[in-house]
């Protein structure tokens, strides 16, 4: 698997890559390390599990129980909650540390383990790799310290958690939702339950599709990676709009009343005019990737709004809103941040705080997302280059200045080298998709002839 901790936790097929000796031993490392820095000292320890509905899930979840109750660690069982809902009741509940099994949009046969820090956050990335290093160390055998009689961790289910994620979300709405119709997507994943609950006792008639999870159905050919169901279900209802989900519930895009997709900028356009009239858009200001759509950054501008952009990836996303005291950021991909009432992307909170701008407004989904004209996208994938000369290649450089030039203040050129492959992925936008067809086909070549 190369390296075990990616941008999301440690992630790959369950059982395969991601064994229960695995989860039990890195759950073991996490408890050590966490006591050396000091997070454990004077009291005893107390974490978090819950996971998504894989069945993989089962076995990893007594894997990661048994591993840190080993270590002394006391465990709050929560079950099949949200990744939200985990980092919320890590935060609220006073643990030490919150341990989520989801592999996200992932297939079924994927799992993953996300460790979450004091007050629900993301640890830091020191941690995660000297979790990763004392893993390694022990995994050849080195004997672990362990407590023994009383020491041990005790293990209880704690099954009030449902209910005060769910009061949290309702508490938090600016105002009801009634005479609202609402088809939900559930992707067969961890919001099955709650996202319903939520929208319901919030005053919404809703309509759930992808709702019954069986521990291998889960993100298979519905929530957020596959929307025709729910485009479909909301025309045929006869609903408002649609609202999906991915399979731990960090994500929410939408479908408007007649059937059309309103993507994650979309949602935060909404939002942040929605926030701007509350006051509480802190500065005036939105955080976003470089990945969103231009026509995002131009509609906050006529707005007077401003939109702070940062490297691809949610981490970054909340590092500079922390780091600011922003109150909104997020990603394309639904992935949206609201850090007064959230640790984490919450894909629930997001769809009801744009259900509450509905309600709130008297004016449909379609009418609110339309402050914001998506420009046409076009990426290209240009692989076997070597992508390490993608910011030192005068050659590209002036590909690039020519394209700009030409695109204009209505355009936008974006080259990104993979993370993992050796491929640049090149990106194109323009106020016409065959302009942004052709500028991306040219830099796609000029990749190919400078990097080849």
């Amino acid at each position: 698997m190369g390296r075990l901790f990616g941008t999301d936790g440690v992630r790959g097929v369950a059982n395969a890559d991601l064994t229960a000796e695995m989860a039990l031993g890195l759950s073991v490392a996490a408890a050590h390390v966490l006591a050396e820095a000091g997070t454990f000292q004077g009291h005893r320890p107390t974490a978090v599990v819950g996971r998504d509905p894989r069945a993989s899930g089962e076995f990893l979840e007594a894997a990661v129980v048994a591993g840190l109750a080993s270590a002394g660690v006391d465990v709050l069982k929560v079950g099949v909650l949200p990744t939200p809902a985990v980092a919320y009741l890590t935060g609220v509940l006073g643990a030490d540390l919150g341990v989520m099994l989801s592999a996200s949009h992932n297939a079924m046969p994927d799992n993953g383990i996300k460790f979450l820090a004091r007050g629900g956050h993301k640890l830091d990335d020191e941690l995660e790799e000297r979790i990763e290093a004392v893993y390694e160390e022990h995994k050849g055998g080195e004997p672990w310290e362990r407590p023994t009689g009383g020491g041990v961790g005790r293990v209880r289910e704690y099954t009030e958690g449902f209910d005060k994620y769910v009061a949290h979300l309702i508490a938090v709405l600016p105002n009801r939702l009634d005479g609202l119709k609402i088809v939900l997507d559930e992707a067969h994943g961890a919001a099955a339950r709650v996202s319903p609950e939520a929208f319901s006792r919030a005053g919404a008639e809703v309509i759930t599709i992808g709702a019954q999870p069986d521990g291998l159905n889960i993100n298979d050919g519905c929530g957020s990676t596959h929307l025709g169901l729910l485009k479909t279900a909301v025309v045929e209802h006869g609903a408002d709009f649609g609202i999906a989900h991915d399979g731990d519930a960090d994500r929410c895009l939408a479908v408007d009343h007649t059937g059309e997709e309103v993507d994650g900028d979309q949602i935060m356009a909404v939002l942040a005019l929605a926030m701007r009239d509350r006051s509480a858009l802190r500065s005036d200001t939105v955080v976003a990737t470089v990945m969103s759509n231009l026509g995002f950054k131009l509609a906050l501008e006529r707005e007077g709004l401003r939109l702070v952009q940062t490297a691809v990836g949610d981490r970054y996303v909340l590092e500079e809103m922390k780091q600011h005291g922003y109150a909104l950021g997020g990603e394309q991909s639904g992935h949206v941040i609201i850090l007064d009432h959230a640790t984490t992307g919450d894909g629930t909170l997001t769809g009801l705080m744009l259900a509450a701008r509905v309600a709130e407004s008297g004016r449909s989904l379609k009418e609110l997302a339309s402050v914001m004209e998506r420009l046409p996208q076009v990426l290209i994938n240009v692989p076997d280059v070597d992508r390490s000369r993608v910011s030192t290649s005068g050659e590209l450089a002036a590909a690039v200045t020519e394209a700009e030039r030409e695109l204009g203040a209505t355009g936008r050129v974006l080259l990104r080298p993979s993370g993992t492959e050796p491929l640049v992925r090149v990106m194109v936008e323009a106020a016409d998709i065959d302009q942004a067809r052709s500028v991306a086909g040219r830099l796609a070549d000029a990749v190919k002839s400078a990097l080849g």
